[in-house]
């Protein structure tokens, strides 16, 4: 049986992610930008965007695993397609494949109707620690 969500600590409170919406293999998260989001140029850091695809990987595919196991980002390729000066970003997250050891997922961040940014990324999956 699927583990329940995790509960929305640490380091997505620091930059004031929510989560919105957890599904079996899907999430979606949003963020209002606001200054200390921002790069020397005045729009979202990617930093922030990639951490939110970072937390919506981890999210959605958390969903999917049994309660003895655990699971770890092992990489992220990120396109950044626009910058973001305010506003709202949502990212929407579904897991593409889940094997007994890794799962592959892809990320969309958008703001409003537009996408600024598009992640595909792998996660290692095994035993939890107890």
């Amino acid at each position: 049986m699927p583990r329940p969500p995790a509960p929305d600590e640490g380091f997505g409170k620091l930059i004031a992610l929510e989560m919105t919406e957890r599904g079996t293999g899907t999430s979606r998260c949003r963020l209002s930008v606001s200054a200390i989001h921002l790069n020397p140029h005045g729009v979202a850091h990617g930093a922030v965007i990639y951490a939110m695809a970072d937390q919506g990987m981890g999210a959605a595919v958390y969903s999917l695993l049994e309660p003895e196991e655990s699971c770890a980002t092992i990489e992220i390729k990120i396109v950044y397609m626009a910058g973001v000066p305010g506003g709202e970003l949502e990212c929407e997250t579904r897991v593409i494949n889940k094997g007994r050891r890794v799962a592959v997922l892809e990320s969309e961040v958008r703001n409003g109707e537009r996408l600024v940014a598009k992640a595909l990324g792998t996660f290692a999956i095994f035993p939890a620690r107890t």
